[in-house]
């Protein structure tokens, strides 16, 4: 394994050259992995990852294993998510995830901030690796500094542009603490429709409650 100032040179380099996939799989060799995923966290949804940045994982893991950690990240709030920023977890795949017989069932997953842009790394190890918990630490930090200087790891999705002056009115009633009745109350519109702008903001910004679509709103500048 390289040590942790080739890794940094050698991650310079890459980013000078503009190769994120180099730069992932310089990391994953440093960490002892034999794969790796960089996702949009915050373009995902229920189906699966839908914006892989860069990965060499085995297809058929893709949206299997990516519809695993989603349902991970669903049962976080918001703060637990704020609060897992760089911080690497390792767990296990459930025993009904068909995995090759030569990756261990532990994967190692953390999550990063660039920017506007949420994105998550997921690791996978070979079985009989011991893996070095230090390092893991060191590649969730320096992933965010590399990433950054890529546009397919922080370009804001349009869908989020694409929000409505009506639906951002409506971001901020509920920044303020409004219910619908009373958000139709102050734009004089119908609850319905109140409720169809806000069904229209998640789905548009891949989130799955009202707190969220603040959280993000925020992270985006919206509101």
């Amino acid at each position: 394994m390289i040590d942790r100032s080739v890794l940094i040179g050698k991650l310079a380099q890459c980013a000078e050259r503009g190769d994120l996939p180099a730069g992932f799989e310089l990391m994953s060799s440093f960490v002892g992995a034999e794969h790796y995923m960089l996702a949009r966290q915050d373009m995902l949804n229920e189906d699966g990852f839908d914006h892989i940045v860069s990965s060499n994982w085995p297809f058929d893991l893709v949206r299997t294993l990516g519809q695993h950690v989603i349902k991970q990240q669903s049962k976080r709030n918001e703060l637990e998510r704020c609060m897992a920023i760089m911080e690497p977890a390792f767990i296990r795949a459930p025993a009904t995830l068909r995995m090759p017989e030569h990756l261990s069932r532990i994967y190692c997953a953390f999550p990063f901030c660039t920017g506007q842009a949420r994105l998550s790394v997921i690791f996978l190890f070979r079985s009989d690796i011991v893996v070095a918990r230090e390092r893991v630490h060191d590649v969730a930090l320096l992933s965010a500094y590399f990433a950054a200087r890529f546009d397919e790891a922080t370009y804001v999705p349009s869908s989020v542009l694409d929000l409505t002056e009506r639906e951002i009115e409506c971001l901020n009633w509920i920044a303020e603490g409004k219910t619908s009745d009373e958000i139709s109350m102050i734009i004089g519109i119908s609850r319905n429709t109140v409720n169809n702008y806000i069904t229209s903001i998640m789905r548009k910004t891949a989130t799955k409650t009202r707190s969220e679509a603040i959280a993000y709103a925020v992270r985006h500048s919206l509101i």
